[in-house]
């Protein structure tokens, strides 16, 4: 690969390296920083398991007051919300290859305390797939709560049903957390975010955590709020979330315990639906043997039946649009002609996004893995501008020659 320096006209800079193949993808992340608002972000992409790109620019944390401005770092991390999902999905995964649980195990089997109002029949299956019935909790989550594992369990456990087991598709945008998790760490013995450390990101080698060591917070650049005036209040999603109160789309944003997501407290809880600490290489290096097999973490049949559709709506019931799963993973989906958000992928492609447009996925039909994170959120619920060119010039790099069918072929 060759090593890039640039430096922008506003004085802000763009390192690291990338591979002749894939300069496509190193004027997008420019173009990112020079036309689309950028301010701080990371790229990375491996390609047969080899690392074709790894970029890094900007400002971790821009200049305040008399404060300068801090440069965006190769070692750089930032919170990457939802894609922090997929870890979690692939950690009960593992636990499904090792013969330890089944999709078709019943949750209650598991966690006695769950199988109640409604909600014995749930499968695990069916937890991964965003189709168990605890996609929020209705009542106020208290003060800090999401920090709390106990009292969040115990909240989910006790949630009522919000439809039958497996026939709505609903998305657990933070239960996740503790639906999935939970199990994990029953079954494994142990808390998820160590699972995760132990059998994940320690033998792969990434700087990936789910609940951040203090020594590791120096590293981590504060998240900026997406601006307002980007935010389409138009869109069924926002239109429910904004009027009325009680309903999925408004739980999902509004009752969260006054968490702040920049806070030292939310960095070192275990969320495991939307607090993983990352960055580009570490979001491409866990998607890396999903790409390519299995590798080290799973059998490449466990990953071809991950990868596979599992659920699919025209409305989901959080997120008022169209969306297709897998179990615990984002597939192409094209929203385009409704004005809608959209994630474009390759057809067996599957990853994740998370709040504010950062993205990780694995391509095995390519044997192409990715990673994007940055610091100034974009205002939709799936990628944005910024992170959907970033994907478009890598499916260019590969051959591919267009993604009207609403996936690149």
């Amino acid at each position: 690969m060759s090593a890039i320096a640039i430096e922008l006209a506003d004085g802000r800079t763009i390192s690291g390296s990338c591979d002749a193949q894939f300069t496509g993808v190193l004027a997008e992340f420019r173009r990112n920083f020079e036309e689309r608002k950028e301010v701080g972000a990371s790229v990375a992409i491996t390609l047969g398991g080899r690392l074709v790109v790894d970029l890094w620019g900007g400002e971790a944390r821009p200049a305040t007051g008399e404060d300068a401005a801090e440069p965006w770092a190769r070692d750089t991390v930032s919170i990457v919300y939802s894609c922090t999902k997929a870890a979690t999905a692939l950690c009960l995964h593992q636990l499904v290859d090792q013969g330890k649980i089944s999709y078709e195990t019943l949750v209650g089997d598991i966690w006695p305390d769950f199988a109640s109002g409604g909600k014995e029949a749930t499968t695990v299956g069916m937890m991964l797939a965003h189709t168990s019935p605890v996609p929020h909790l209705r009542d106020p989550i208290r003060t800090g709560g999401l920090a709390d594992w106990d009292y969040m369990t115990a909240r989910v456990a006790a949630e009522p049903a919000h439809w039958e087991p497996g026939t709505r598709q609903g998305y657990h945008g933070v239960t996740y957390a503790w639906t999935v998790g939970q199990i994990v760490r029953l079954v494994a013995g142990m808390p998820m975010g160590q699972y995760f450390r132990e059998t994940i990101a320690g033998p792969l080698g990434l700087d990936f955590h789910i609940g951040l060591p203090e020594s590791e917070e120096p590293r981590v650049a504060p998240m900026i709020a997406p601006d307002p005036a980007e935010v389409n209040f138009t869109s069924a999603f926002f239109r429910a979330a904004t009027t009325q109160p009680g309903s999925l789309p408004n739980l999902f944003l509004t009752n969260l315990g006054g968490a702040d997501f920049n806070s030292r407290e939310v960095h070192a809880a275990e969320i495991g639906s939307a607090n993983g600490i990352t960055n580009a290489r570490g979001l491409a290096g866990m998607y890396a043997p999903l790409a390519n097999g299995g590798g080290t973490l799973l059998s490449q049949t466990r990953v071809h039946r991950m990868g596979r559709v599992s659920a699919a709506t025209h409305s989901d019931a959080v997120l008022c649009q169209p969306m297709r799963f897998a179990m615990g993973f984002m597939m192409s989906t094209d929203n385009r002609e409704s004005g809608a958000d959209s994630l474009i992928l390759g057809e067996s492609a599957f990853g994740h996004v998370g709040m504010g447009g950062s993205v990780g996925f694995a391509d095995p039909a390519q044997g192409l893995s990715m990673g994007y994170t940055m610091n100034r959120m974009g205002a939709g619920i799936l990628v944005n501008a910024r992170g959907q060119a970033l994907i478009d010039a890598a499916y260019r790099a590969v051959g591919m020659a267009s993604d009207a069918s609403g996936a690149w072929r």
